[in-house]
């Protein structure tokens, strides 16, 4: 219950009404968006971070990994985010 609140809290207006739940890794809320290319998945999504003041931080994330299930590409954002996570920290969030 309480991740479906804060998911809901952190969500922006141009993410489509079939947003999949946030997944907290670290602090950082990874939402899979798996972009439809034709039967396939390319594997994109959303990592925000909550910060003082009750602001977000987020970064849109789209890569040229194609899967053939949707299932699979969730889980594939999942670990590519958390690896950039990983690599970056809160520079992901810097121009």
């Amino acid at each position: 219950m309480l991740k479906k609140l804060i998911d809901g809290l952190f969500r922006s207006g141009d993410v489509s009404a079939e947003e999949i739940p946030a997944t907290d890794y670290r602090g950082y809320l990874i939402t899979p968006d798996p972009q439809d290319a034709g039967g396939q998945y390319r594997v994109s999504g959303w990592i925000r971070k909550p910060v003082e003041g009750g602001q977000t931080l987020e970064h849109r994330f789209e890569r040229s990994d194609m899967v053939g299930s949707r299932e699979a590409c969730i889980e594939l954002t999942i670990d590519k985010a958390e690896r950039f996570i990983d690599e970056r920290g809160d520079d992901i969030f810097t121009s």
